[in-house]
């Protein structure tokens, strides 16, 4: 690798799998975003009847480079590393009321017309802003540790930080990271298919918005084409759940009121009183973009 740009090695795709089960793994990525809860049995039941020549552990095998499981618990669900700390998921019932209250992440496998690369994604629950992202042609843990470093730097930093069970999330330089802050950690139940919904609605916007148009041949063209997209994903694309208004504008509303102790919902409204000021001064810590 010596002589080779920096960038080069980042954005390089990973080739190492045929055009055969390229080919396959596009079909089972656009199979898994409408089908979430298919494990591979039931993937590879989907993929004959389109009268594709498969076998289970074929599916299952490309299932596992994709890190794609279901949602629903099972003996086929991946699961993380064994001696990694669990937490427990702190969002059932929490009014998630403020933006930098709860920051969530998430990887998604992306197709290319030449090879795969890896997404990372860091996202504000509570406006759908999102804060930073990074590719990589592995699953490493790396990558989700710069990722978070560098959401952490711009932002500020959240009350709670939810993820996934996956080995890259419950490594201890990522969990550190977290810890050094002062954040509280909650992790995903398991087969829990609400537990990430914001985020997993994310992939699927940008896989049928941007990446499977695309179509992109090259690590720089997807690194630029992902960077125009997110731009406009947060500062020009409304959201009916948002009242149609932006992340960005949410996100900066929530922050700009939270100093000012009064809560905007994403919906316009202001919220005054103890109890929404008392929630607001626990979850934001006041960054703005």
């Amino acid at each position: 690798m010596i002589g080779l740009p920096r960038s080069s090695l980042y954005y390089a795709p990973n080739l190492g799998e045929s055009a055969e089960n390229l080919a396959l793994m596009r079909q089972i990525d656009m199979l898994y975003l409408r089908y979430p809860f298919y494990g591979s049995p039931r993937m590879t039941w989907r993929l004959q009847e389109q009268g594709l020549l498969v076998n289970e552990k074929r599916v299952a095998r490309l299932m596992r480079v994709m890190g794609l499981q279901a949602i629903v618990p099972g003996p086929h669900t991946s699961r993380g590393h064994p001696a990694h700390r669990v937490f427990p998921y702190l969002l059932r019932g929490l009014p998630i009321t403020a933006s930098n209250m709860v920051w969530c992440t998430d990887i998604t496998y992306v197709p290319m017309a030449k090879g795969f690369m890896y997404l990372v994604v860091i996202m504000d629950w509570f406006s759908r802003y999102v804060l930073a992202w990074e590719l990589s042609n592995t699953l490493e843990t790396s990558f989700c540790v710069r990722t978070l470093r560098r959401a952490l730097a711009r932002h500020g930093t959240p009350a709670i930080f939810n993820t996934d069970q996956g080995a890259q999330f419950t490594s201890e330089e990522f969990l550190g990271c977290l810890e050094a802050a002062a954040i509280r950690i909650s992790m995903d139940g398991r087969g829990r298919a609400l537990d990430n919904v914001f985020i997993e609605r994310l992939w699927r916007s940008l896989k049928y918005e941007n990446i499977y148009p695309s179509d992109y041949r090259d690590g720089h063209a997807l690194h630029g084409g992902l960077q125009s997209y997110f731009r406009f994903y947060n500062a020009q694309r409304p959201h009916q759940a948002l009242a149609y208004k932006t992340p960005s504008v949410v996100y900066r509303a929530s922050l700009q009121s939270a100093n000012s102790n009064t809560l905007v919902s994403p919906m316009g409204e202001r919220k005054g009183g103890e109890k929404h000021i008392e929630l607001a001064s626990q979850y934001c810590t006041l960054s703005l973009p």
